[in-house]
């Protein structure tokens, strides 16, 4: 019996191991699968919104040769999840459903052997998203068995990609099956099915990843497989696919994605005849295939066929709707706008030109709509206008600048841009053939960030275009194309580069500085592609010492760009500390003190480098001042949020020349994973240093008015320069790219001052704009960006795109309506504008609606669902006002129209919505927030471990006048829930709402018009002369800040004071001048503010007065205001304010003197008689906030007597590297002493720290009357 049974387990044995060595079909058999997949997004809390999709369906599998098999599939049912988790359930969705089968229900035929699905065929007309169900559902039969070993791994293509899978084998002989694990790690794939738009320009950073991901993703699949004589059979399989996502550190908090799926076999059955089916064609085998990504925008749903008519209307439509001011409603037209541009026919383009290009407002946005097709039709389009001449070189360099920005280059768009090199048009302008060559450069750039190696036949023309300019000796054209090769950052173009530099050229030749300074920064950005060949190149140049200071300094900010290792920063410090010029030894050690802090993950080598650097130099070159040349690298990065930011400055300076020869400014942002670089500015100031050679003649260095005059002297002798040589020049970048550059000669200078001189005669360009004026001009301008389209695509188990998307979309309005008159008018020359009165009339809006998506989800033309970010930023300005000038009399009125409506300045609106849309309904999309109100969560379905915190502050404060009928008011409401084991994330979901705006207020009495007056003419302003005699005795504080500028400024100060003194040296007071707010209406009397200063000669001291009255029936509200600077120096004021000045007093003394032993004070001191209860409370709170973080600083206190009614605090410098506080101030019962010894003054790198007081939550105040 034992030998029986041991047969018959050796039997069953090698049974599994011949039969079950992969999954097979038999050609002969037909099998029947019930098949359901589900995709969830959310939090994965029970408590927050989630949306999802589920598709059910049968599968049957029929074989049609020995490696051939048919796939079709019936009883499809579409279903999608929108709400809370226990509360919602799917809804069914029989429209799209039957789209969705249309194409589905049509047979597909694949390739399978030993367990792999090959090449899959389907009808032409069945799109690329109902394949990619078909592979979701495939994906399943791709399963390698190795029955020889029970734990194995290998790398498989699956509809991820190529990736590294991991499997586990379980034989169970009592139910007579195996059971396989898979463990799919889709994070590392040779090659994986993704796909990245919109971020050419930002570089990953591989050091950051890792410190964390902010996309991490697991698949396991299960398959129950059962041996037959035929091979394994697959009985069951189940899929689980779980993601996280976040905008930061997926350690912190994440969305998350849950897709599964099963297949259960239902039936084997003998085929009875071969499935009979048309033409197919080859979609591709199991890896997943990305379709419609450029026009598939995940943020809203539309119907995309006939795109022209709507296009059409939708132009006609926004530009009515900002011909005045921002609509900030229409950004979601701009939106459909875009993706319709997407989809519209290289021809549609040149109809819709013909309907536009009559009209400017139109023809200006359906240019600005053009440039986000992002494809061939863009250019091909632009190059029909270039040829035809049609646009004018302002609108063709902006668009073709704005087109480059946006589109995905491929190696046909980088031909095309090929030829409008050779177009005649792009050299009618100056500016639009720099745009051409620079932006030919940056095609270049984008192009090769995805085709490593790229080919140098992309950057050959500008080689060609650089060794012509060389050949021909051209300045212009040489930095022009090296400016351009810098934009292409291709390693083929090093050799070329060589050619400009001193030093390192084979045949070197004597070129201006400007161009071997272009030459340098032409490496920029090769230093990421070739970063061996970058180093040595720029370490030869900064070795040479006989070579300019400043192509030493520029190949040093390269080098570092390249990230040399520690070896190389070695070698430069050797060399350092035998250098002989100090601009460069003072820019090196400046440069690598800032690195030597940097906490970028990026720097994460070479900050190492650097201190060590740092400290070997310190001795030497630690405490060289700011007169030599400086480079400053400042950033920091929060690994919980993945973000930094990092920011550079240069001054280049030379020691023949007091003025800088160059300076520049970079920034960077550091965020998931990437490196973005931001606005670079420049400037070369070529002709200024030359006009200021090494100093300026009578400049003493204090910045008194006679250095001032020194410096004038010195500007009037601009026509002295050599005709070609510019005076500065000014570039910008953006992402890494040069876009911009012009250099200001003087002709150009001459121009300008020539149009803008009041001397002018009629004729000129000032005339003619003042002269337009008269009958009333307009001016409007309106434009729509989309700012940031960046998009990760990547397939998801089920065969669905997810796609984690940002937009950024702004739309910018400016409206200037104007009408002047001058009495008496000009007729011969401007200056006589000198004696007239000026009337302008003018009204207008400024403003910008910004917003900004971030999407998780589900992105098919078909359906969406997913997560979504929203948030709105409208900013306006709107103004009208007449104001008069009269410059004889030197008076100045400004009146405006009474405040009769809301008027928002700034406001912004965010949340988080659950989303699903579905293209059978566009226009029936739901859209949950994330977070219900809490009031309306169900707290019994929570489970413990999740309950959340509710945060919900609201603030309402409004500063309101009843006499002019116009307030200010400032409200925001938050809705935060939060998790303490879940951060950051959390800080950012939720509803927030934000707003500042002017509101209109009740009055006492009927407001027509706001009016306001600013008299500085002679005139006598009625006074109580006893109350300014008063005030002329006092003599006390002036603001803290203004003694500070007195420790620089002092001899200035007093040389105004002394001009002011010669006219009013008689014993009379004087107004100096006069300001008057007042509220008015018909004939009743004028309530407001009227102001008067005054000045009062003192024999060794100089005051002031400022007398505050309130205009109105039975008012006597005052506020006195005195204030003397004397010679020590010491600054007092002394304030009263209320019932003729008499209700409330304080005053406030400020000075600096020597004590402890001749040290250098700053002392300050409040005093306070009598104070509204308000302030009082305010003081309290500072006093109650001070102890704590004194202490917390490193203060120490000490119980003292002190004066009742004053704070006083002292800074003493002890030495040249720290000081000594001293605060005091009185309590309640005791008087206070905080103070600190021998502070050491120092900065922090990493950045301030800022303690706020926030109030209390649900706070609601008005405070009435600020007038």
């Amino acid at each position: 019996m034992r030998g029986l049974l041991l047969c018959c387990f050796v039997a069953l044995a090698s049974k599994f191991e011949s039969v079950a060595s992969y999954v097979s079909l038999n050609p002969k058999k037909s099998y029947e699968y019930r098949y359901e997949g589900m995709v969830n997004f959310g939090l994965g809390k029970q408590n927050l919104a989630e949306s999802g999709v589920k598709i059910t369906c049968k599968v049957k599998i029929t074989g049609a040769s020995e490696q051939t098999y048919v796939l079709q599939v019936s009883d499809l049912a579409f279903a999608e999840y929108n709400g809370f988790p226990g509360k919602n359930g799917y809804d069914a969705s029989p429209e799209l459903t039957s789209r969705i089968a249309a194409q589905l229900v049509k047979p597909f035929m694949f390739e399978y052997a030993n367990g792999h699905v090959g090449d899959i065929r389907a009808s032409p007309e069945v799109s690329t998203t109902i394949v990619n169900i078909v592979r979701g559902i495939l994906d399943f039969f791709q399963v390698t068995v190795k029955t020889t070993q029970r734990v194995y791994d290998l790398e498989e293509v699956g509809i991820h990609g190529k990736c590294q899978s991991y499997y586990t084998i379980e034989e169970n002989m009592e139910a007579k099956n195996v059971t396989i694990s898979q463990v799919v790690d889709v994070t590392k794939c040779r090659e994986k099915a993704e796909k990245y738009k919109g971020m050419a320009t930002a570089v990953v950073d591989k050091l950051s990843k890792q410190r964390g991901e902010s996309v991490y993703s697991t698949v396991r699949n299960v398959y129950t497989i059962k041996p037959t004589t035929e091979g394994g059979l697959l009985t069951k399989a189940e899929g689980r696919e779980r993601q996280h996502f976040t905008p930061f550190n997926v350690k912190g908090g994440a969305f998350k994605m849950q897709a599964t799926k099963e297949l259960v076999l239902l039936g084997v059955s003998d085929t009875a005849s071969t499935p009979t089916f048309g033409p197919m064609e080859s979609k591709g085998d199991i890896i997943f295939k990305f379709a419609n990504i450029n026009y598939n925008f995940p943020i809203l749903m539309q119907n995309l066929e006939d795109p022209i008519p709507k296009i059409t209307k939708l132009i006609k439509r926004l530009a009515a709707a900002n011909s005045y001011q921002v609509d900030s409603a229409s950004t979601e037209d701009c939106m459909k706008l875009y993706q319709l541009m997407k989809v519209v026919p290289f021809e549609g383009l040149t109809v819709l030109w013909k309907e536009f290009e009559g009209n400017p407002e139109q023809r200006r946005w359906f240019l600005d709509v053009t440039v986000e097709i992002g494809d061939a039709r863009t250019f091909n389009f632009l190059k029909s206008r270039f040829q035809a001449r049609d646009l004018t070189p302002t609108e063709a360099w902006q668009t073709y600048l704005m087109a480059v920005e946006h589109l995905e280059a491929t190696l046909e768009l980088v031909e095309i841009s090929k030829e409008f090199l050779r177009i005649p048009y792009s050299k009618s302008d100056i500016n639009l053939w720099h745009t051409v060559v620079l932006s030919y450069g940056s095609v270049v750039y984008k192009h090769c960030a995805y085709h490593t190696p790229c080919p140098v036949s992309t950057v050959q023309p500008l080689l060609d275009m650089a060794t012509e300019a060389l050949r021909d000796n051209d300045k212009e054209d040489m930095i022009l194309v090296l400016k351009a090769l810098g934009n292409a950052g291709h390693p083929g173009s090093i050799k070329t580069i060589m050619r400009f530099l001193p030093g390192v050229a084979a045949t070197p030749k004597d070129l201006p500085p400007a161009v071997q300074s272009a030459a340098v920064q032409a490496m920029r950005l090769i230093a990421a592609r070739d970063p061996h060949s970058v180093q040595d190149i720029t370490m030869s140049l900064i070795l040479q010492k006989d070579l300019p200071s400043e192509i030493r300094m520029l190949a040093l900010v390269i080098l570092f760009d390249a990230k040399p290792s520690m070896a190389a920063v070695s070698t430069v410090t050797e060399h350092l500390l035998d250098e002989e010029d100090l601009h460069v030894a003072s820019f090196a050690y400046s440069y690598l003190e800032g690195f030597a802090r940097s906490t970028t993950p990026d720097n994460h080598f070479l900050s190492t480098a650097a201190n060590v650097a740092v400290k070997i130099l310190a001795p030497k070159f630690g405490r060289l001042s700011y007169y030599y040349s400086k480079a400053k690298h400042m950033d920091w990065f929060d690994d919980d949020f993945l973000i930094g930011t990092a920011t550079e400055m240069y001054m280049i300076r030379n020691a023949a020349y007091m003025f800088p020869s160059e300076v520049m400014m970079s920034g960077k942002l550091h965020v998931i994973g990437r490196i973005v670089k931001l606005l670079d500015l420049g400037m070369r100031l070529e002709g200024l240093k030359e006009l200021f050679g090494a100093g300026i003649p009578g400049f003493k260095g204090d910045y008194s008015f006679s250095d001032f005059e020194a410096i004038l002297r010195v500007l009037d002798s601009w026509e002295d320069l050599p005709n070609n040589e510019p005076l500065f020049t000014a570039y910008s970048r953006a992402s890494g790219q040069e876009w911009f550059y012009a250099d200001v000669s003087k002709d150009l200078l001459r121009s300008i001052i020539t149009a803008l001189n009041p001397s002018a005669w009629k004729g000129s360009p000032l005339w003619a704009a003042i002269e337009s004026l008269k009958s009333g001009a307009s001016w409007h301008y309106s434009r729509a960006f989309l700012i940031i389209e960046a998009s990760y695509f990547l397939p998801s188990t089920l065969g669905l795109p997810v796609e984690i998307s940002k937009y950024y979309n702004s739309i910018t309005v400016m409206t200037v309506n104007a009408k002047a008159v001058a009495k008496p008018p000009p007729t011969q020359h401007l200056h006589q504008l000198l004696n007239s009165e000026i009337e302008l009339e003018t009204d207008g809006f400024a403003g910008v609606t910004k917003d900004f998506w971030v999407f998780y989800g589900v992105n098919t033309e078909l359906f969406q669902s997913g997560s979504e970010f929203h948030n709105k930023v409208p900013i306006g300005l709107p103004w009208k006002f007449t104001t008069k000038v009269n410059i004889p009399e030197k008076k100045f009125e400004l009146e405006f129209p009474p405040c009769t409506k809301e008027i928002p300045l700034i406001s912004m609106r965010a949340d988080v919505y659950a989303i699903s849309r579905n293209i059978a309904e566009p226009d029936m999309h739901k859209r949950t927030p994330i977070m219900p109100n809490p009031t309306e969560s169900n707290a019994e379905s929570q489970k413990p471990f999740w309950n959340p915190n509710y945060w919900h502050p609201s603030y309402n404060m409004c500063a309101e006048s009843d006499i002019y009928g116009v307030g200010m008011c400032m409200e925001y409401d938050l809705r935060r829930q939060y998790y303490h084991e879940e951060f950051p994330l959390y800080y950012f979901l939720g509803y927030s709402h934000m707003e500042l705006k002017i509101v209109p207020v009740n009055t006492t009495k009927t407001v027509e018009k706001i009016y306001f007056e600013v008299n500085a003419g002679t005139f006598k302003h009625p006074i109580n002369a006893q109350l300014l005699q008063s005030l002329a005795q006092l003599s006390k504080v002036f603001q803290t800040h203004l003694l500070l500028i007195l420790s620089n400024v002092q001899s200035s100060y007093l040389y105004l004071i002394s001009a002011i003194n010669k006219h009013h040296s008689n014993s009379t007071p004087e107004a100096l001048f006069n300001f008057k707010a007042l509220a008015m209406a018909g004939n009743q009397k004028h309530e407001g503010y009227d102001a008067a200063v005054y000045y009062t000669p003192e024999a060794n001291a100089h005051s002031t007065q400022l007398i505050v009255s309130q205009v109105g029936a039975n008012t006597n509200w005052k506020m006195c205001v005195d204030t003397s600077v004397d010679a020590r120096p010491e600054a007092k004021t002394h304030l009263r304010w209320g019932a003729e000045c008499q209700s409330y007093e304080m005053s406030m003394t400020a000075g600096a003197l020597h004590m402890n032993s001749s040290k250098p004070t700053l002392m300050s001191k409040v005093q306070f008689v009598r104070i509204p209860e308000y302030m009082e409370e305010m003081g309290k709170r500072v006093e109650r906030y001070i102890p704590g973080m004194g202490l917390l600083l490193g203060f120490y206190q000490e119980n003292e007597r002190n004066a009742n009614q004053e704070v006083s605090a002292s800074i003493t410098a002890v030495s040249e590297d720290s000081i000594d506080v001293n605060i005091q101030f009185p309590e309640v019962s005791e008087e206070t002493c905080f103070a600190v010894k021998h502070a050491i003054i120092h900065c922090v790198p990493q950045g301030c720290a800022t303690f706020s007081w926030f109030p209390a939550q649900h706070d609601n105040t008005t405070i009435d009357s600020f007038g």
